[in-house]
This record gives structure tokens, sequence and C-alpha cells, in this order.
């Protein structure tokens, strides 16, 4: 039991938790009325299956069960024939647009100006640097651990850890200086537990990293964990995928099939209140609200109705639980699945997130990056875009192919993250400037004895520039310092065949710096008001033409059309 608060009901039930959850338990002896009152603000319960089929505040009363497909209050009587938008701008007021001509201009701000926090966003300045064409920006967002300049990717330590890599490597490398991760509230909550990091001061400090730090809330595991997940309006309870078969290895003996499926699992319930206790444990500069989620290729109308529903109301809860919102800053997430038709659940969660705008220093729109069409991707974020306010941060949330990037950065995105770039370079895949897909596979025999050519020319990453000390470095002609050639192909195509991990660290260090780079160029572009340039010079590099594979997709083609390049 991570929360202070919790009870505890037996010895037994103490040492069974213990052992497969790695949580530091904390007991009190409380009467059975303290209980009863105190089983209401506990924030996490490891159950047994018999405990869990009557979870604490569970209202058994039919006449007082909520219709969960009934219309929230605040979107009764929405018109809307009439724009939902709020928070709109001019971004070029030599466009002849009539939809924002009316509108004020986009106030811009110089890149290096310093932050004016205020009591209603006392942990993040938004500063819009510089707009290209009629949703590209650059911004930079203040936050309590520095400066983020976007667009951004956010790498993932999913554990509070980026694997292969330091956090020295992540925040001051050359080719990386990372000013923001991602981490995520569910793993940390099981591993090592949150009480413990907040003993270390957050996760800044148990990590040793500077820079800022998102969380996720857990809800994505909704969908990655679904076959551990059972969502009910009070949380997700999900079984602990970590659990170990303590008992037979102790004796040496393995656990048969028949054994693990009498083995009681214990139970974690995931309620909004505990994701944001579990965040405000962690320290992390953004905080996400829990939602619920749903895989974007579920059929379920029904279903995505009432997800969409219960995410603004779970969005309530979070806000009444977080106990920081001088530190810490929360965003609510933008549901409704592939909805985006007039008044559909897009609209619906938008409208909603509207009425509780005041409270919320930027949003993220989730949902996607689960199986569906390309087409439906874009129009989504495309449509969620042209709704949210100019003037606060965007975050595609698990997103990281770096086409979509380009894309989605052209239709108004600030913020990205995703485990493609750092778990493709574990099984050898590097990501390169080239055709379609745009990924070099290390394993490939193409890359063997004979390829001396480092991953990608003019990439300042370890694989592909070693850095060495100063005194053995060459210097050319004019004595000046040069660096010397990285690893080659086919090194590291050696390296990964024989199972090396320091192939899979420089790999790791190439495709983060790839992806830093992207977004370095995307940025400066967007400065220079020649991100329609930057698109097109991207594009034709990665679909050269000359076969049907590397024509440019249709959807690449109708969603810039729709960013007006």
């Amino acid at each position: 039991l991570l929360d202070k608060r919790c009870l505890t009901q037996s010895t037994e039930y103490i040492e069974r938790a213990n052992k497969n959850t790695h949580s530091f338990l904390r007991t009190t002896q409380q009467t059975p009325q303290e209980k009863e009152k105190n089983d209401t603000l506990s924030l996490t319960f490891i159950m047994t299956e018999k405990e869990q089929s009557s979870p604490p505040n569970k209202n058994n009363n039919p006449k007082e069960e909520i219709d969960y497909l009934a219309l929230p209050p605040e979107l009764q009587n929405i018109d809307y024939t009439q724009s939902i938008a709020w928070g709109k701008y001019n971004h070029n007021p030599t466009n002849n647009n009539t939809t924002t001509s009316n509108l004020p201009l986009l106030p811009t701000t110089p890149t290096n100006t310093p932050p004016k926090f205020t009591p209603q966003s006392p942990a993040l300045c938004h500063h819009i640097n510089a707009t290209s064409g009629l949703y590209a920006r650059a911004c930079t967002i203040h936050l309590p651990h520095g400066p983020v300049h976007t667009p951004v990717f956010m790498p993932v330590g999913t554990q509070g850890t980026i694997k292969g890599m330091t956090p020295y490597e992540i925040h001051s490398h050359s080719s990386l200086k990372n000013e923001i991760i991602l981490a995520n509230t569910y793993h940390l909550a099981l591993r090592p537990g949150t009480d413990l990091i907040a003993e270390y001061g957050g996760l800044h400090n148990f990590m040793n990293w500077k820079g800022n730090i998102l969380t996720d809330s857990g809800g994505f595991q909704m969908v990655s964990l679904c076959k551990l997940a059972q969502v009910t309006e009070e949380g997700v309870t999900f079984e602990n995928p970590f659990e170990q078969d303590d008992d037979n290895k102790e004796h040496g003996e393995e656990t048969t099939g028949e054994q693990k499926k009498k083995k009681k699992k214990s139970r974690m319930l995931l309620r909004p209140e505990d994701s944001i206790h579990h965040q405000n444990n962690i320290g992390s500069d953004i905080i996400m609200a829990l939602d619920d989620v749903i895989s974007s290729v579920e059929v379920n109308t029904e279903r995505f109705e009432i997800a969409t529903y219960r995410t603004l109301r779970w969005y309530d809860r979070c806000i009444a639980a977080h106990q920081n919102p001088t530190t810490q800053n929360l965003f609510p997430i933008v549901q409704g699945g592939l909805d985006v038709s007039s008044g559909g659940l897009r609209d619906k969660c938008l409208v909603g997130l509207k009425h509780r705008d005041d409270v919320t220093p930027g949003y993220a729109i989730g949902g996607l990056a689960g199986g569906e069409s390309k087409d439906d991707f874009w129009k989504v974020v495309h449509h969620c875009c042209k709704i949210l306010p100019d003037l606060k941060p965007r975050y595609l949330m698990g997103v990281g192919y770096p086409l979509d990037l380009v894309i989605c950065t052209a239709l108004g995105v600030d913020m990205y993250d995703c485990v493609y770039p750092t778990r493709t370079a574990r099984f050898g895949v590097a990501l390169v400037d080239e055709a379609f897909p745009g990924t070099l596979r290390l394993k490939n025999a193409d890359c063997g004895r004979e390829d001396d050519r480092v991953i990608m020319e003019g990439c300042m990453c370890q694989a592909c520039c070693d850095l060495l000390d100063y005194d053995d470095e060459e210097e050319d002609e004019n004595n000046t310092r040069k660096r010397r050639k990285g690893y080659s192909r086919a090194r590291l195509h050696t390296m990964m065949k024989s199972g090396n991990p320091l192939a899979v660290q420089l790999i790791t260090n190439h495709n983060l710096a790839y992806m830093k780079k992207l977004t370095g160029d995307m940025r400066n572009a967007i400065l220079e008001g020649k991100y329609d340039e930057f698109v097109r010079g991207f594009i034709s590099r990665h679909f050269p033409g000359g076969s049907d594979d590397l024509e440019v997709p249709g959807w690449v083609k109708n969603a810039l059309h729709a960013a007006g390049i």
C-alpha cells in the first residue's frame, strides 16, 4: 500500500503485497470506523480477486447509478453550427482567409524573452516566437526546470531512465541537449513506488536529471495492457504484470500452467486521484490527467461516448486532487475517437474542456497512433488544432515517426513523444534522412564487411562522429580541430550480430540525435518563415518517386493541402 493512510488488513496480507509489488508498505492501527472513513482516502489498493469484487466507494444502488451516456450539463444547449473554437488569432495578416481576417493578430515574442508567470499559470509561460504558413509555429514553453523550445520531441524514459543512455548524455551531449523527457506514472508507481521517489525529493533528484519531465497518467496502459485492465467509473484496475512466481523460485521450482491459473494475482486500482497523487510525488513539470482511453480501431460507438464523457468527469477529479498547481502543470487530454463530425465526440470533448480553460495551462490530443488509417489520423489532429486556443501548448501523444512530426507541425502541434526511436534502436534499426521509410537496418547483410560509411554523414552523434580527447584529435592544414570518423556500418553490423550492448547504445544515441536535429531544423525553418520549403525538401527526399512505394502518399498531400502547403 503506497499511501500512509491506508489500512493493512493482516500480517499475511502485508507479506503477500510486499513480495508481489516491490512497494514500500505503510501500516496504521485503525478501528473499523476509522477504516471505513479512510478507505475513501486511500490512493492505491492491492487487492485479491475477492476484494476486487466490491471495491471501495462503489455505488451498488441502481437508482443512483450514473447514466454514462447522459450528456454532461455543460454540453447541453450547444449550437454546433456556430464555431466552438476559442482563443484564436490571425497568424498571417497578408492571408485573405475570411475565417481569420477578422481575428486579432497573433502576438509573438522574441526567443530569448524572460518568462512572466501569472497567478493563473504559475508554472508555465508560453511564448510564440514565430509562425510560418497557416498553422506551423515555433514556441518557447517556460517550465520550472528551464525553457523548452518547440517543435520538440520528448524521449521516453518509461521507468525514469532511457535505456542505454545516461541522463548527462541526454541533457548535455552536443548532439542531444534534450530539454524535456517523458516518464510513466503507472510503471513508476509499481516499481520502485512513488513514495520512495518522493523521499528523494522527486524524480529529478532520483534519476539525476536537470531538465524538465512530463509524466503520462497511466491511461495509455488501458490500451497497451488491456488484457490486464478493468475500467469502471471509479478508475482502472490492473493486474500486476511484474508479479513473479517468488515462492517456487525460492525452492528452485518452475511454476506450472495449472498453478498460474489458480494463482491469485495482486491488483492495483488507479483512480484519477491516485494518478495525480503519484505524479505529485514524482514532481514532474507537466502532469497528465487520467483519461478513459479506447483503442482507435475499436468499433463500439457507445463505448467511445462513455469514455469521452468520463474523461471530462475524471479531469474534474484530477483538478480537485492536484496538490502542487504552483509547480506542476496539469494537462487534460482531448478524447472522442475518430469522430470529427460537427457536434461529434471530439467536438463534445473540446467544448467540455473549453468550460475548464481557466484552470488549464495546456492541452494534449490523445487516442491516436493506435492503428487507425493515416487519413483519420491527420484529420483528428487538424480538427483539434483548429479549435484549441492558440496561446497554449498542444501536445500530440504517442506520435514519433519523423514524417508524422513534419506533417503535424504544419497543422499546429508543438510537442511529441514516442518509444519508436529508442525501441527500434534496440533492434538495430537507425533513422536516416533517406527514401521512405527512412530507416537503416544494421543487422541486414547490406551493412556487412565492405560498408565503411557511418550511419548518416553530417550527424554529430556518438555513432557517426566519435568524439576523442583534445590531444588525440586530428588537425587539418589550418590547425583547427577536426573530429574523426565514427563507427562504420560494418562495425555496427558485427556488434549487433554478436549481441554487443555498445551497438544498441550507439544506435540509440544516433536515433535521438536524429530526432533532435529534425525538430531543430523544423524550428529554424519556422523562425525564418520558410517551413513550406523545409517540408517540400523533406518530402522530396523521402518520396523521390520511381515506384509506388516511393510516391507521395495521398494522406500526406491532403494533410499538407489543409495546412496551406
